[in-house]
């Protein structure tokens, strides 16, 4: 008994309920927008694009006043550091909080590939790094990348210890010659280069094994498929 007439009664009750009614689409239009824009303006999308934005950067502190101020290698190597450190990063993010995308998956290995061969496409050019030494570590760069695209089909060559250990060892060796270092500082980055060359080549030839394994298993478990379908 609230003296509410009952048309009145349900007209508001029916208004309430379009509203309510409407509410909910709009909303789960801005809610699948939202997660649309979320899941490629994430963290790890970003930190991935600050690198790629960094590439530009690094490369004009490194060359700047000729490439050996000593000043300007410093805010290169910080450059260079950044990347680094946000490498490690976005790739952790990603895979803690379901943040993987198909633009992730093909923007972080270019941006880490770019800084990386930029950094030592410098150094040889300015005479700090041999050239067979950029050759060797690009050259498993990127002959790696694409035998685990050649390989997909088959399984996925997961990132072996070996494998960070070398990116660790490498990025720290790369540094140390982008800052421009003289004394004991100076021969201690040649062997650190040294370890970095060794790892880059090791591990390099035991990612070219899992993936003749891979391939193998692959192929043997296609061919017992098309055996039991022809049964």
């Amino acid at each position: 008994m609230t003296g509410v007439p009952a048309s009145a009664a349900g007209g508001s009750a029916g208004a309430s309920g379009a509203q309510s009614g409407a509410k909910p689409v709009r909303a789960g239009k801005l809610g699948a927008a939202a997660v649309n824009q979320a899941s490629l303006w994430n963290v790890a999308n970003l930190l991935t694009m600050l690198r790629l934005v960094l590439v530009p950067g690094f490369v004009a502190l490194m060359l700047m006043d000729g490439g050996y101020d000593p000043v300007w290698r410093a805010w290169a190597w910080a450059a260079f550091a950044v990347a680094m450190i946000t490498d490690v990063f976005d790739g952790h993010l990603a895979r803690t909080y379901n943040l993987v995308t198909d633009f992730g998956k093909i923007a972080d290995p270019i941006a880490d590939k770019a800084i990386m061969g930029a950094a030592l496409i410098c150094l040889s050019a300015l005479g700090d790094l041999p050239w067979w030494v950029t050759g060797v570590i690009l050259g498993r760069e990127l002959g790696i990348t694409l035998m685990r695209f050649l390989v997909i089909r088959y399984g996925v060559i997961p990132a072996s210890r070996g494998g960070k250990m070398k990116t660790l060892v490498q990025g720290t060796a790369v540094g140390m010659y982008v800052l421009a270092l003289t004394g004991p500082l100076a021969t201690l980055r040649f062997w650190v280069m040294a370890v970095a060359v060794v790892l880059t080549v090791v591990t390099g030839l035991d990612y070219v094994r899992q993936a003749i394994v891979l391939r193998k298993r692959g192929v043997a478990t296609q061919e017992t498929v098309a055996e039991e379908a022809e049964r």
